[in-house]
């Protein structure tokens, strides 16, 4: 489906009933990452599954940052005519749901951090950024994707699942260059958001893969003790999976969303 706004398109899914849950993807990814929470879920919620800007049908032009990112999700949710919706993002999904929370907290009914964090980048991590840059911009988006694709997944993923590295590799290189570099940008530049984070008071669950090497449990563990009571924090681990526990562990991934779901009513 597409959402067409004044010169803008947002690619999404809309399927389900009930509570209404944004499922938003990570860096380079698009919707079809929750391709399985979305049809397993639906029965109990209604998903929402948007590709963020620059990436899978959504429009490709800037600007680039958090904070537009979580405009555009607003926007969506204005499109869909949805007052208030639960909040999952992944890696830069998350950042987003952070932005999203400084900007438009009353459109988040509850929240879900998956495997993310909430400081800004190191310089060291910056420069790396500013290294993948020049290289899509030099070798295209598919050498993004060989760059990326090891610390994506856990190890018992690339031993035993074979088939998911290859489609998560398929779909980190059909991404568009801008979309890639306009990302890039705007991970590089976003805010800390631990002082953010402290404001929460929608419920929250936080998710990491147990093998996650880009964002480690220790990160999780940051975003969970740093919630105040009436976030109702709860951390969940995800076993046999790296970064991307929602295509590595699908089932433990949505069985952790529903039970949560559940508790929201």
């Amino acid at each position: 489906m597409i959402a067409q706004g004044a010169g803008f398109q947002i690619g999404y899914d809309d399927q389900g009933d009930g509570q209404p849950i944004v499922l938003l993807h990570g860096f380079p990814h698009d919707r079809t990452l929750w391709a399985a929470q979305r049809v397993a879920l639906a029965p109990q919620a209604r998903c929402i599954v948007p590709d963020l800007r620059g990436f899978g049908q959504s429009s490709s032009h800037g600007p680039y940052s958090m904070d537009q990112y979580a405009d555009d999700v607003v926007a969506l949710l204005d499109w869909l005519q949805i007052a208030r919706a639960v909040v999952c993002g992944l890696s830069m999904g998350g950042y987003i749901a952070m932005a999203l929370w400084r900007r438009h907290p009353d459109r988040v009914r509850a929240f879900v951090f998956c495997d993310t964090r909430a400081g800004a980048d190191s310089e060291e991590t910056k420069q790396r950024r500013d290294e993948l840059i020049a290289l899509v911009k030099r070798d295209g988006t598919r050498a993004i994707a060989d760059a990326q694709i090891i610390g994506m997944v856990g190890s018992a993923t690339r031993e035993h699942r074979p088939e998911v590295v290859a489609a998560l590799r398929a779909m980190m290189g059909r991404q568009s260059a801008a979309g890639i570099s306009g990302a890039l940008h705007a991970l590089r530049d976003r805010p800390d958001s631990r002082g953010t984070l402290q404001t929460i008071s929608v419920p929250t669950l936080v998710l990491v893969g147990e093998d996650d090497v880009l964002t480690p449990i220790k990160e999780a563990r940051v975003i969970a003790e740093a919630l105040p009571p009436a976030a109702r924090a709860r951390l969940e681990i995800i076993a046999g999976a790296g970064h991307v526990p929602c295509l590595e562990r699908p089932a433990a991934t949505t069985h952790a969303l529903s039970d949560f779901l559940a508790t929201l009513g």
